[in-house]
């Protein structure tokens, strides 16, 4: 069994039932170890768009990365996530941060997730469930990736 780390988010429709339906689908292939609070956060990337939600779960898996991506995808596309642009809205969003301490990179993913040490709406609920979590690339462990994001004050608890 791998564990893995997956960042959730959605700032399109009733946002919690979103993050709800989408740890609920997740625990049919994934057994769920931990689950971080609920934070807000503003849009990354393109501003005039609603506040986000953001979530990040500590999970067992024996699906492959790629067989856990397709899953993912799956789940995105069931609760009814469309493709729109680059940073745009969204219902919901599943991104795999962690895969154990595998390093992939490979045209259809990248694990780590490559702008994980830049995103505060990750690093914070990631820092609450594995602060001692440790990135297989950089060396730092995720309190250490927080500590140094410059907008971590920006992501408030819901």
């Amino acid at each position: 069994m791998a564990v893995v780390f997956l960042g959730l988010g959605t700032n399109l429709g009733s946002r919690e039932e979103n993050l709800s339906a989408a740890r609920q689908l997740l625990s049919t292939k994934l057994r769920l170890l931990r689950v971080s609070s609920v934070y807000e956060t503003e849009p990354w990337g393109f501003r005039e768009q609603p506040a986000f939600l953001n979530q990040v779960l500590q999970a067992e898996t024996d699906l492959s990365p790629l067989r856990l991506l397709r899953f993912l995808k799956r789940i995105e596309k069931q609760l009814g996530r469309t493709k729109t642009f680059r940073y745009g809205p969204r219902l919901i969003d599943i991104d795999i941060l962690f895969y154990d301490q595998s390093v992939i990179n490979t045209r259809k993913l990248q694990v780590p997730h490559p702008r994980l040490p830049e995103r505060a709406f990750v690093l914070v609920p990631l820092a609450e469930i594995a602060p001692k979590w440790v990135h297989p690339f950089l060396g730092q462990s995720v309190q250490e990736l927080l500590q140094a994001c410059p907008d971590k004050e920006s992501v408030r608890r819901w």
